[in-house]
Order: C-alpha cells, then sequence, then structure tokens
C-alpha cells in the first residue's frame, strides 16, 4: 500500500500537540493525499508534504510506563507530574494516578 521503503517521521498514537493554524494546513493536506489505513503513518505522510517533522517529548509515554509496582515513587504526585499522554494504564491505576495528582 505504501510506495516508499520507510514511512515518513510520525507522532506514534495516543496524542499529540499542535497550534491551530497547523491543524488547518493538515486537514487541508489530508484532502490531497490517498488515505492510507494507519493513522499515525498518514499523519506523517501530511506532514511530510508541509515539511513539518513531529518533535518527541520525554511527557508522552506512548508504550506505557516502566514503574517498579514496590517503589515508594508511585504513590508521590511528582511521579506523574510531567507526564501528557500515558498508555496502557488500567482503569484503577487511573484512578490512583487523578488521587495523587
Amino acid at each position: 500500500l505504501y510506495n516508499k521503503n520507510n514511512y515518513p517521521p510520525y507522532a506514534g498514537g495516543g496524542g499529540f500537540i499542535m497550534d491551530g493554524p497547523l491543524a488547518k494546513r493538515l486537514h487541508k493536506t489530508s484532502e490531497t493525499l490517498e488515505l492510507y489505513p494507519i493513522d499515525d503513518v498518514f499523519l506523517g505522510m501530511c506532514l511530510e508534504v508541509l515539511k513539518v517533522s513531529p518533535v518527541g517529548h520525554e511527557g508522552f509515554k506512548t508504550f506505557g510506563i516502566v514503574k517498579n509496582k514496590n517503589s515508594k515513587m508511585n504513590k508521590e504526585p511528582c511521579f506523574f507530574r510531567s507526564m501528557l499522554v500515558v498508555h496502557k494504564l488500567l482503569p484503577p491505576d487511573l484512578l490512583q494516578m487523578w488521587d495523587l495528582v
């Protein structure tokens, strides 16, 4: 389905932050490309047309967080304070995180 050897750089699922003008440009660009079935890659394809490169941020934990279940750190709000997007937290973990924060 994809005619190049490698996917363009893209923001990996879960969430991303962008300003309004970029969102509008992406919308217009998305209408000029054939829809690709992997949404993250399609976003990267649109960004590539616009010559915009995604930038990683430590607050996005799209592959989940590694934590020692017995660590006192897990009971501290500071453990979660710098996180913006976290995948793979079960509902009880999310409730605990929100109670701490």
